[in-house]
């Protein structure tokens, strides 16, 4: 530990040039000899100070640091003590800046460079106010007889360095993108580590996507990945930035690349100037965390996977869900960020997306199976009957009711969900009969929650997740009404068509099997009707239907896909000839 200031020694004037360089020199050396981040106060320029102010007979312990610096720097105009208090100065800067006290740094600055010139320090129209008195302050000369382990001028430049960065990271955070961008790119400009210099661009890169320059970004990102391959957040920026674009290729490029990278050794740090004082120690805010934040391997292994299942790289996909599956053996969710920030949605879904995946590739099996993970594993979770429909009185449900009621929702979806893929895959087998069995057990599940009640209209936020459990009704209702029909019991498939549009009324899938169940029935005339209303009804609306509702799951998508009715023009061809076999016995 280095002796900051002298102990039980009076303060002398001819002996503070050399306390107050030794005291510069020893807090450079604590800084650079803990290499992490400059927090807190620095004690020991207070104690400095201190001195300064008892070797003219003056005192300032009641004092705060600003109000103490601006004592010393206005009392005490010794010719020999104002380049070492200068120094101390630039110091006591970077501890501000470090602690994000913006304005602390720029009343340093000013008091600095009054007794120079007071208009040298003045900030012109359009300039930045803190760089402006940073750059107008005069660096003292150095004295061969006090050497310095760093001198006052590179410091300064880091100081100038870092009150950009953090500047423009503020503005960023705070939506001012224009001017995030001048003072990212004058931060870019300074002088740091490559390190840092990545980092910078890597910001550059977030703030020109947000003011929707793509192209911009993806420059800046490969600049960042150009200086330091290291900075491998720009690569999941990069990626990201593709995904905008819908270049999907290149997106599962960066993604590949960025697996690869994470799943091997960090490289030796490329050489740069070594500085005990260094922008990197200065620079450590929230945002800046979020923006460098490093994605686990698992999180980018998930990303391929649902990208790949997304534009139907299904043989891709099957592949990525089933590494990540292995994956969740080695303890994945203890490795995984739990505060939101993680790309993985809860693991259910990804079993259910992994069952889609199957199902696409023809693995009806294997999707079983997987399913049957997740029934068995949310069995317990969910109680006997559900009322989501709000009781309580006032705006809504209390926290953690709500909270409680939201996760027995989730959990009673995804269980739906797996009875609904493994009725599907049944189907897709030619085993119909147990199809309709999964059909019906995901039916009966959702009868333990009143999906029409009036409260449930009210309550706002429960409907992400009740709408889904309609969708899942919605789904398994066609899936068992096509088995019906595939048996022979029409009547049966009929029922269920008709609650199908109870549901989502007007639904082209579920109007077309209604159409069909009829048609078999016989009751042609009743078919074609309802064939002739869907049809109009159906160019009014298509248009407005489009984009309308929330997002549905990755997971029903499939679901969704296999519920399409595949014989809309043989049916309609049927229709039209009976009504115009019809037209003309009647014009007859």
């Amino acid at each position: 530990k280095f002796l900051l200031v002298p102990t039980g020694l009076p303060a002398a004037l001819p002996a503070l040039p050399l306390e107050l360089t030794v005291l510069y020199n020893a807090l450079l050396f604590t800084v650079g000899a803990s290499d992490s981040a400059i927090k807190g106060e620095a004690d020991g320029i207070r104690q400095g100070l201190l001195r300064v102010l008892e070797a003219f007979g003056a005192c300032g312990e009641d004092l705060g640091m600003e109000e103490l610096w601006q004592k010393v720097l206005q009392e005490i105009t010794v010719e020999e003590l104002q380049a070492p208090l200068h120094r101390l100065g630039a110091l006591q800067a970077a501890w501000w800046l470090a602690a994000s006290q913006l304005g602390s740094v720029a009343g340093l600055f000013q008091l600095l460079s009054a007794a120079e010139d007071s208009g040298r320090a003045n900030c012109s129209e359009g300039q930045n106010k803190l760089l402006s008195v940073i750059k107008a302050w005069q660096v003292p000369p150095e004295e061969a007889a006090l050497p310095l382990v760093q001198s006052a001028k590179d410091l300064k430049e880091i100081l100038c360095t870092a009150a950009a960065f953090l500047q423009g990271l503020q503005e960023l955070e705070a939506g001012n993108f224009p001017t995030a961008l001048s003072l990212l790119q004058e931060a870019a400009g300074g002088f740091c580590s490559k390190k840092i210099l990545a980092q910078i661009y890597t910001c550059l890169g977030c703030c020109t996507q947000q003011m929707g320059k793509p192209q911009t970004a993806l420059q800046h990102l490969k600049l960042a990945l150009q200086v330091d391959f290291q900075c491998l957040p720009a690569l999941s920026h990069v990626a990201a930035v593709y995904h905008e674009l819908g270049e999907i290729d290149a997106e599962l490029q960066a993604l590949t690349l960025l697996y690869e990278a994470l799943g091997k050794p960090p490289a030796a740090v490329s050489s740069s100037p070594y500085f005990l004082m260094r922008t990197e120690l200065l620079v450590h805010t929230p945002v800046l965390t979020s923006l460098l934040r490093h994605q686990h391997p698992s999180e980018v292994k998930y990303l391929l996977a649902q990208r790949c299942l997304q534009d139907g790289r299904v043989a891709d996909a099957v592949e990525h869900y089933l590494d990540f599956l292995s994956l969740l053996q080695e303890g994945l969710q203890q490795q995984v960020p739990l505060d939101g920030s993680s790309a993985l949605p809860r693991i259910p879904e990804v079993f259910l997306e992994a069952a889609s995946a199957l199902e696409q590739a023809g693995r009806h099996q294997d999707a079983i199976i997987v399913c049957e993970e997740i029934i068995s594993r949310t069995t317990d979770l969910i109680p006997r009957v559900l009322q989501p429909e709000c009781s309580l009185p006032g705006a809504g449900l209390a926290g953690g009711l709500l909270s409680q009621k939201k996760e027995s929702l989730c959990c009673l979806a995804w269980r739906a969900a797996g009875y609904l893929h493994q009725g599907w895959a049944w189907a897709k087998l030619g085993e119909t009969k147990e199809a309709v069995t999964q059909f019906s057990r995901c039916l009966s599940d959702l009868l333990r929650v009143q999906l029409h009640g009036s409260g449930i209209k009210q309550t706002e936020n429960l409907q992400p997740e009740v709408e889904v459990l309609q969708k899942i009704r919605l789904l398994s209702l066609i899936g068992r009404g096509t088995q019906f029909l595939e048996l022979g019991r029409h009547k049966e498939a009929l029922l269920d068509f008709q609650h199908s549009l109870q549901i989502s009324p007007g639904d082209p899938a579920a109007a077309s099997y209604l159409v069909q169940a009829l048609w078999k029935l016989n009751r042609k005339q009743e078919a074609a009707a309802q064939w002739q209303k869907f049809s109009q009804s159906s160019l009014g609306e298509d248009g407005q239907q489009q984009g309308q509702g929330r997002p549905l799951p990755l997971y029903l998508v499939s679901c969704l896909e296999q519920a399409m009715f595949p014989h809309s023009e043989s049916l309609a061809r049927s229709i039209q000839d009976y009504l115009g076999a019809a037209a003309q016995d009647t014009s007859s």
